[in-house]
């Protein structure tokens, strides 16, 4: 039976948002704890990442609006029109382990970098 594709919805929040494994892990990890603040240190301890890793997953997750952090804490809160998009993520992510990671190996190294520096900014 040929497997089914990753919905679109799917593939556009890995490809815009999702730059590891770890940070998938990490958002779907806070997603199911969302009344739990948590620390780089134990996340990375939960998922066995390194902590450097994690702290660089969690800090572009909170920039791009998934996470918001409390001082040394991580929550999830995602903005409201991205709620729908990490269920649906972490329901394809179940089915489709590998076509996801897959997805996020094959996208180019520092190309949201550079992407960025493009962004307008309010300074």
């Amino acid at each position: 039976m040929p497997e089914e594709p990753l919905p679109e919805e799917v593939r556009d929040l890995v490809l815009r948002h999702i730059d590891s494994v770890a940070q998938l892990e990490a958002l779907l990890f806070l997603r199911t704890h969302p009344n739990e603040p948590w620390d780089v240190a134990s996340v990375a301890r939960r998922l066995y990442a390194p902590i450097g890793e994690m702290a660089a997953a969690l800090s572009g997750l909170c920039k791009d609006g998934f996470l918001i952090r409390q001082g040394e804490f991580y929550l999830y809160a995602p903005k409201s029109d991205y709620n729908t998009q990490v269920t649906a993520l972490a329901e394809a992510y179940a089915r489709h382990l590998i076509p996801i990671t897959n997805l996020i190996h094959a996208k180019p190294r520092n190309i949201r970098a550079f992407s960025d520096a493009f962004k307008f900014r309010k300074d």
